[in-house]
């Protein structure tokens, strides 16, 4: 909890629950001090002037006072409530995926990330705009890996050191990056990254979301990368995310 008797802050709601007979105990990630719990006290009341503010993916900036055990909400005003990600289920799915993520790579006490932060109300307001989720989703991937230290090694094998020729190659989510060709073959059970995959993952690495932006693979590449991705992230956390195989089962 911040050393702050009371403070004001740039937070987007990544959840809430209910607490007691009429509050909400809701999760923020804050530009200011990272990922915080506060208590919201009469939220859940109809004559609340709060609720509208605090429901989930919604960018707020909040005054948060310091309580026995929580911060409590004293004031708080929305800068954008991303409105379509609440009337597209997709839109939703895709929005809680990016959410799923940030609460299992974050905790409370460790502190601002601005940039992670930004990230996130940036990711929240492509998928908000664009019409196909698909790159926003898998920048926002990179970038998060990036942010909390899990960068993939994609241009020199992660095993030898070698650089990583213009041929199809493996993954080892141990590894942690690409095998190259050659110690690719003394895996157990080796995953191959086709050629175009592999260059999508780069250009999405080392590159702003403009210069990404011009990217347009294959629906079958866009398979292949995303499930490497998917079983990265699995590898990562030693549990499977909840939120892709509802994605899966809504998109049409």
């Amino acid at each position: 909890m911040p050393d702050f008797r009371s403070f004001r802050a740039s937070a987007v709601v990544l959840r809430h629950s209910d607490w007691g007979e009429a509050d909400r105990l809701l999760t923020l990630y804050t530009r200011e001090h990272g990922m915080v719990r506060a208590l919201a006290k009469g939220a859940r009341k109809v004559t609340s002037r709060k609720a509208g503010h605090l429901q989930p993916f919604t960018h707020i900036t909040i005054q948060l006072a310091k309580g026995r055990d929580l911060l409590i909400v004293t004031q708080v005003e929305t800068v954008n409530a991303f409105l379509p990600l609440h009337d597209d289920l997709v839109k939703t799915s895709y929005a809680a995926y990016v959410v799923e993520l940030l609460l299992r790579f974050s905790y409370e006490d460790e502190g601002a990330n601005p940039s992670l932060f930004r990230l996130l109300v940036e990711t929240l307001g492509r998928i908000e705009k664009e019409p196909d989720s698909w790159l926003s989703i898998r920048y926002y991937e990179m970038r998060l890996l990036d942010a909390v230290g899990f960068r993939p090694r994609l241009f020199e094998c992660a095993n030898c050191g070698r650089e990583i020729k213009p041929e199809d190659q493996f993954f080892s989510f141990t590894a942690g990056g690409v095998i190259c060709p050659r110690c690719g073959e003394r895996l157990k059970n080796p995953r191959r990254i086709s050629l175009e995959a592999l260059k999508y993952l780069r250009h999405f690495q080392r590159s702003g979301y403009r210069e990404a932006s011009r990217a347009h693979p294959s629906p079958e590449v866009q398979k292949e990368a995303e499930t490497l991705m998917q079983g990265y992230f699995t590898y990562l956390l030693e549990r499977e995310l909840n939120t892709p195989g509802f994605i899966k089962k809504i998109k049409p």
